[in-house]
């Protein structure tokens, strides 16, 4: 009888597990990128009451050119988790500054498939991001040093003086940094 009830707990256990794993991911912002899932039991929460101020400084490389960027699309799953927790759109203020090797995540196809022999596969969730009211900047020092050009870049992204002074700036204005 033992074993049955140890039996029974075990597989209790592993269908709650299936179950959590299982879920589908959720995109309440950014429309098919940085997919979240809903943790029921969590009382963290973001306050779906608050403006949320998030300027997002990015400098890492992709780790696989051939893939979305793990920190590009972590930048949508930022937005979709304060969504999920009830954060509205137009209380999620997001901005992401490109500058070092991150940069390269903007190149344009054309300029990505010469430098990685793929299109680029970021392009979509820049897309997405700003449709989900983000704002796209690069650093022009960064683009100086690696001799790059505004078209060679995604059109959407907005030349910044620099990422360290638009760090600053924004910092003054309230947003908080995170590094990715």
């Amino acid at each position: 009888m033992k074993a049955l009830h140890f039996f029974l707990l075990c597989a209790a256990v592993f269908l709650i597990s299936v179950a959590a794993v299982a879920q589908t991911p959720q995109f309440p912002i950014v429309k098919g990128f940085g997919g979240i899932y809903e943790i029921p039991d969590a009382t963290e929460r973001p306050d779906g009451t608050l403006e949320y101020k998030i300027l997002v400084d990015l400098t890492s490389p992709s780790e696989d050119p051939k893939q979305i960027s793990r920190f590009v699309d972590n930048v949508a799953r930022l937005m979709n988790l304060h969504g999920l927790a009830g954060v509205t759109k137009d209380r999620l203020k997001v901005k992401v500054v490109l500058h070092g090797g991150g940069i390269f995540a903007l190149l344009n196809d054309e300029n990505y498939q010469k430098k990685y022999e793929v299109k680029n596969p970021n392009l979509a969730v820049f897309e997405a991001l700003e449709e989900a009211g983000a704002e796209i900047l690069v650093c022009g020092q960064s683009l100086i040093a690696r001799n790059l050009k505004t078209a060679d870049l995604w059109p959407g992204v907005t030349v910044a003086h620099s990422a360290l002074t638009t760090i600053t700036t924004y910092s003054m204005k309230g947003y908080i940094v995170l590094k990715f």
